[in-house]
């Protein structure tokens, strides 16, 4: 990686080291259990694609098996930790073991997709599609993050800690998704695609440990609808 790419990556690592170290100082890893095993997951990934990249090289059959299928894994953790956001905007419902029925038949769905896609590529694991395969994954998540956002608009949600999580979700998710149109389209740019990557990578741990840092658990938003309703009583 050249230095700007490394300078990205490093300042991502950081982040992801911080949050961790501040969930176990604090004792809160378990109240953001699956954040914090997805952040701890997304550490190892990036230390294992560190050391395949420097001894093998970006083109490397091995760095492909490391990244791609790394990258696969982590969103399927990630899928924990937007259903863990999910039951957390549906609380007061009371929809807690729906969630989790729901936690459970995405997994399944997930581990049965893939199984499927590994059985049908045995001879070309380390082929196209590897990155067909977390591309669809990406693309489940970016799905399930907006109906999120919707559900979190819809019913008024004034958590701030909890909407800056589900709002740096979305914005991870749209980077992404673009990053991989930016591949399909310009193939040949691999060292932008590698900087692009480095930046999207970077941005959800980023964001979290800055709504850790900065937004406390009790803090609430003020609803739209009462800050015209106060400018109206002046």
């Amino acid at each position: 990686m050249g230095p700007v790419a490394s300078l990205i990556w490093v300042i991502g690592f950081a982040a992801e080291v911080y949050i961790l170290v501040r969930a176990f100082l604090r004792r809160d890893f378990l109240r953001y259990l699956s954040i914090n095993l997805f952040v701890g997951a997304l550490f190892l990934r990036d230390i294992s694609v560190f050391l395949v990249l420097r001894r093998y090289g970006l083109a490397s059959v091995q760095y492909t098996y490391v990244y791609y299928y790394t990258d696969a894994l982590l969103t399927v953790l990630m899928y924990l930790a937007i259903m863990h956001l999910y039951s957390q905007v549906f609380r007061e419902m009371h929809l807690g073991k729906y969630i989790r029925g729901v936690t459970a038949a995405l997994l399944m769905g997930t581990a049965l997709f893939s199984y499927a896609v590994v059985q049908s590529n045995a001879g070309d694991l380390t082929g196209r599609f590897v990155v067909e395969l977390s591309q669809d994954l990406y693309f489940v998540g970016l799905v399930l993050t907006y109906l999120l956002w919707a559900a979190v608009y819809k019913l008024r949600e004034t958590r701030a800690r909890l909407v800056q999580l589900v709002l740096a979700l979305g914005i991870y998710f749209s980077a992404t998704a673009a990053l991989y149109a930016f591949r399909n389209m310009f193939g040949s740019m691999h060292e932008v695609a590698l900087y692009l990557s480095q930046l999207a990578g970077s941005l959800l741990p980023l964001a979290w440990a800055y709504t850790f840092t900065k937004v406390p658990e009790e803090a609430r938003l003020v609803p739209a609808r009462l800050v015209e309703e106060s400018g109206t009583n002046r």
